[in-house]
């Protein structure tokens, strides 16, 4: 049993839809963030749920691994193939197959980006809300469990994926789940591939919600003195039951780095990023309590924003946190982490992040979903420094030790990939080696994106 014998078998049945050209892998051995090159052995190119059955079955006779890729936005390293094998790449798996209104579901193939679906929707009246920042696509953002600037107002895709087609390690097509919104029916199979990032099987096609698109949209940015009063302000407007659609959070470092990357003019300070969707009516009326209760925790700048270019021009800006962080130290490579922990627990950890980053010898940036509890951390560090790459790891421990003792999680929605494989065992007790348990269940020989989120060797 061999890589090479199951590539050449691939390369008969799917033609020039097996690619081994050095672009090609190289582009499928590539990381968002700071993981080195790491180049499959060969990318596939399916174009249906049978022929994707039929590599698994060929992959499975040479024991050659599988990894799933969408269009690798993601930042732990999970699309890698760390022990070599085929990448299986659903670009040409992108179509809406189903929109049905009444139900205010879709079906669609697991190529299909987020932005694309909505472009789909635009005339039903109807969109998909979940929005990681990235324009992923839906099969990689239900592997990831992701979430993002929305997932206070409507859920996570661990909410938003009713049903899933899937592929199991030895060739068989699975469905789980139907489009009824509830069942009773047995084990909840599709609760349990969302976020397994394709180490149970690869997802061939998913039901996921939908939500109305809203009459009135307005959003804002504003300054507070200090994280501990950003924080409090977000407490308070959830207590009151104020339905905020986004709330997003950035520290005075994350601000500089906005006014240096797109010339905005925010003061280095905390800031919250809102949004309100709703009615004309209801919309005002959410706006004008937040901004009492902002005002009571001293928010000062208030930038209202209910025309849709002004919308957009703040949520690119935010959208594009990323390369604003790298504009702090260009050219250097970059740690992407998050944390995610109750929310009264938020501003004190956060506090003691920037705390640790202000005595790195690197810049970083701090901003998240404060209405999560969950926030993102980015790191610029020379990656030919061995003292700086040490230096920038144990910063992101430090993080993840924190969450831990605040009551919370090594990861909101990032994920595990190979980043955070080190703190499962910390978080889940015996139940990281129950994970480990089912997935020798279902991929005995382990060729489902091997080497991710559980050790079964």
């Amino acid at each position: 049993m061999s890589i090479e014998t199951a590539v050449t078998e691939l390369s008969t049945l799917l033609g020039p839809r097996l690619s081994r050209s050095k672009p090609d892998l190289e582009q499928h051995g590539r990381s968002e963030t700071h993981f080195p090159l790491t180049p499959p052995d060969a990318v596939a190119y399916p174009i249906s749920t049978e022929e994707v059955s039929q590599i698994v079955k060929i992959c499975a006779a040479q024991a050659c691994p599988m990894v799933g890729w969408g269009v690798g936005t993601s930042l732990e390293g999970h699309a890698l193939a760390v022990h070599g094998g085929v990448c299986v790449d659903f670009s040409r798996m992108n179509k809406v197959l189903q929109v049905n209104a009444e139900d205010m579901d879709v079906v669609i193939q697991p190529g299909v980006t987020r932005e694309a679906l909505n472009i789909e929707l635009r005339a039903s009246g109807l969109f998909f809300p979940v929005d990681p920042g990235a324009n992923a696509t839906l099969g990689g953002m239900a592997m990831t469990r992701a979430s993002g600037t929305t997932a206070v107002r409507y859920g996570t895709m661990r909410d938003n994926v009713l049903a899933l087609e899937v592929v199991l390690a030895d060739g068989r097509i699975i469905r789980t789940g139907t489009r009824a919104r509830k069942s009773s029916a047995g084990y909840d199979l599709t609760a349990l591939m969302v976020g397994s990032e394709g180490t149970l099987g690869l997802v061939t096609e998913l039901t996921v919600r939908l939500h109305g698109q809203p009459e009135a949209i307005s959003a804002a940015v504003c300054a507070f003195p200090d994280m501990d009063s950003a924080v409090n302000a977000v407490i308070a407007t959830i207590q009151m039951g104020i339905p905020m659609a986004r709330i997003e959070f950035v520290d005075p470092n994350m601000a500089a780095a906005f006014n240096l990357y797109a010339g905005s003019e925010l003061p280095e300070a905390p800031h919250l990023m809102v949004e309100f969707h709703g009615s004309d009516a209801s919309v005002s009326q959410d706006a004008d309590r937040f901004r009492e209760i902002a005002d009571d925790y001293g928010a000062t700048g208030f930038d209202w924003a209910t025309k849709p270019e002004d919308r957009t021009a703040l949520w690119t800006m935010r959208h594009n946190a990323h390369f604003a962080s790298q504009s702090l130290r260009p050219g250097m490579s970059v740690l992407v982490t998050d944390i995610c922990v109750p929310i009264s627990r938020l501003a004190e950890a956060v506090e003691e992040t920037r705390e640790d980053i202000a005595g790195a010898s690197m810049p970083g940036t701090i901003l998240g979903h404060v209405g999560d509890g969950n926030f993102h951390a980015e790191l610029m560090f020379d990656d030919s420094s061995a003292s700086e790459r040490a230096e920038v790891m144990k910063l992101s421990e430090r993080m993840v030790e924190r969450a831990l003792r605040l009551g919370g999680t090594c990861t909101g929605e990032h994920g595990i990939g190979i980043g955070k494989m080190g703190y499962m065992a910390a978080e889940h007790g015996d139940g990281w080696a129950v994970m480990a348990d089912i997935k020798r269940a279902l991929d005995p020989q382990n060729i489902m994106n091997p080497g991710k989120v559980v050790q079964v060797n």
